[in-house]
């Protein structure tokens, strides 16, 4: 279900766009799409993420027409993305092959490859950095300068896109299941409306496409007491993962394909442990995984969708979190924020009607009275 604005008087509703015009430029200064595209990584890359679209500046275009708005540069983002042909088909895609930039595991301390700790604000102190009221152009390019200097010099010769995945190591122990194989083409929630009960393919795109705010919501009551487990992050990367075709004359021919480019993605690989019992009624602890991956560098949210995931495996009736029809239509965006938007639209029938009803109770009510007093009398 989706709900877009609607019907009224043309003239106001042209004067209405016009008024928003005017907000959005009364300062007189024109916030350029390349400004954002250069300083607003995070709402670029929560954006990508929550529109199912791979795309910085279309992503900033959407924002700075949303004056800045998640939720509406979100709905401008998926509509454009309904009008695109889908004209081809990617390869798989495997995560071990990816360029990672940040590396870290909450599991072990010691990883081969080592925790590479990236780009992160984990570290920082939080507190208001008054110089980027002052900060010019001059300053930024002579800063850069000299970081990308030190980059090139320090520099070692470790290879950054094979990786091992931290959590092989746990499957070499036996203590975490292998992984059946599954070949299925994946369901695809932007093209057939989602029924349950639902694949996991269909809820790990909902889980992704999700409202930031509330999937990192959902999966903190799970921590809190409203779900079943307490994970712990086996490990979480960012990085860039490499895109292929197979060839458009023969999409048959594997051997043939071609590189179209690289995503930045943000993958999680959360542990949540569990009591199994074996033969002869000896019980053993044993992990299960909850996978989460989104667009850009995104570390909550892919947090929160691998807590998320596992608890959707797992059904369990005394928890919300546990209920994929509960979870899954209430995390996204553009149908939520929809939904409550549409109550500022005119509603005069329907209120009038129960205005209409409330009055002739409230009379007949009055009129009961008068006669029992009437009666009294």
């Amino acid at each position: 279900m989706g709900y877009v604005a609607v019907k009224g008087g043309t003239h106001a509703i042209e004067e209405s766009i016009r008024r928003l015009k005017y907000e959005r430029t009364k300062k007189k200064s024109i916030l350029h799409v390349k400004n954002i595209e250069a300083g607003m990584r995070g709402l670029i890359d929560q954006t990508m993420s929550e529109s199912s679209l791979f795309s910085e500046k279309l992503a900033s275009i959407a924002i700075k027409q949303a004056e800045g708005n998640p939720e509406e540069a979100v709905f401008l983002l998926r509509a454009y993305r309904s009008t695109l042909p889908r004209k081809h088909y990617s390869n798989k895609v495997v995560s071990e092959d990816m360029r990672v930039e940040r590396r870290i595991s909450a599991s072990f301390k010691d990883i081969p490859g080592g925790q590479i700790l990236g780009a992160t604000t984990d570290y920082t102190h939080r507190l208001l950095d008054f110089n980027l009221a002052t900060e010019t152009d001059e300053d930024l390019l002579s800063w850069v300068s000299d970081f990308e200097k030190e980059e090139t010099t320090d520099s070692d010769d470790t290879d950054l896109t094979k990786l091992t995945k931290v959590i092989d190591y746990l499957r070499n122990e036996g203590l975490v299941q292998e992984c059946e194989r599954n070949d299925q083409e994946p369901d695809d929630v932007t093209r057939k409306s989602l029924e349950f009960p639902s694949s996991r393919s269909e809820r790990l795109q909902i889980l992704s496409r999700g409202q930031t705010g509330a999937v990192t919501s959902l999966a903190y009551a799970v921590i809190r007491g409203y779900g079943s487990l307490h994970p712990t992050v086996g490990e979480l990367r960012v990085g860039d993962l490499p895109i292929y075709i197979n060839n458009p004359i023969d999409p048959t021919d594997d051997d043939d394909s071609y590189f179209i480019g690289e995503i930045k993605v943000t993958e999680a690989e959360m542990l949540m442990p569990v009591t199994v019992e074996k033969e002869h009624g000896k019980k053993e602890i044993e992990f299960e995984i909850g996978y989460g991956v989104c667009y850009g560098q995104n570390e909550t949210k892919a947090i929160s969708m691998g807590i998320l995931d596992n608890c959707l495996e797992n059904k369990n009736p005394d928890y919300p979190s546990h209920n994929e029809e509960f979870v899954l239509f209430h995390i996204d965006s553009v149908e939520s924020t929809g939904f409550i938007s549409h109550l500022k639209m005119p509603h005069y029938v329907t209120f009038q009607s129960k205005l209409d009803s409330v009055r002739k109770t409230k009379k007949k009510h009055s009129e009961l009275n008068q006669e029992k007093q009437e009666v009294r009398v």
